[in-house]
């Protein structure tokens, strides 16, 4: 924990006498990405280039409601080969249908969904080849 600066002495050297020995004591080597060079240095200058980066750090998607469903129907066919029941399937299936028939019943504003429920036995049959297959 960093001390309180002493009565007397100027913020400035106190900075800097607390930077000098985080330096001697290699506190500033242990940083990552100490010596590599700056991410993006190339890119154009955005003033919301830190809201950006925190938000893709935590996940966030500032998708409208219907292309954010969209890109989990996509997800959901993508991850089904690594399903390993159909229990599973059907499960992870009768979720994205719920909120896929959410949506059609009270789109919200945005794009379309363009997107019906999946059929779950066609869905299933497909699993069923491409995991008989692997």
């Amino acid at each position: 924990m960093t001390e309180r600066k002493p009565a007397g002495m100027s913020f400035e050297s106190w900075v800097d006498k607390q930077v000098r020995e985080s330096e001697q004591r290699g506190d500033f080597a242990k940083l990552e990405g100490f010596g590599k060079p700056l991410p993006s240095l190339e890119a154009p200058y955005d003033e919301n280039w830190w809201i950006k980066q925190k938000l893709q750090r935590e996940g966030v998607s500032v998708l409208p409601p219907t292309l954010a469903l969209r890109k989990e129907a996509e997800d959901v066919i993508a991850a089904l080969p690594g399903m390993r029941t159909e229990r599973e399937v059907r499960s992870v299936l009768a979720g994205l249908n719920e909120k896929i028939r959410a949506n059609l019943r009270q789109p919200p504003p945005g794009p379309p969904l363009n997107l019906k429920p999946f059929d779950a036995d066609a869905v299933v049959a497909e699993w069923r080849e491409a995991s008989a297959s692997a």
